[in-house]
């Protein structure tokens, strides 16, 4: 229990990739439409979504038609992170997960329809 987090492969109104942190007792979340950038200073944007209860960090399966989300969810991969700095514009961390052990940033550039808007930058 800690610095836990988890990529869930999300097919819903698009296929895009959600990248869970734990952080202060929730998972800080952010919608990633391109996966997480595979080389070193490679920029995807993450679009930060509501936090999610600690419980979700092992869900997969089916989220109903009618229900925010809607379409089919997998862990894409999950493990432990280092957490190397948090402000408010910027968190800077390590994955370490089965198929992700690569440090990232992800830095604050915009707000746009009432959500913060990121670049995840692979930086190792």
């Amino acid at each position: 229990m800690g610095n836990r987090f988890v990529i869930q492969k999300h097919d819903a109104t698009t296929l895009h990739y959600d990248l869970r942190l734990e952080i202060e007792g929730v998972l800080k979340s952010w919608a990633v439409p391109k996966g997480l950038p595979e080389k070193k200073g490679e920029k995807n944007l993450a679009i930060q979504t509501e936090d999610h209860d600690l419980s979700y960090i092992n869900f997969e399966g089916e989220i109903p038609e009618d229900e925010y989300g809607a379409g089919k969810v997998e862990i894409w991969d999950k493990g432990q992170y280092e957490l190397k700095k948090k402000t408010d514009k910027e968190i800077k961390f390590k994955l370490n997960g089965d198929k992700v052990n690569s440090n990232f940033v992800l830095v604050k550039f915009k707000k746009e329809n009432g959500k913060n808007q990121f670049l995840l930058i692979k930086i190792e």
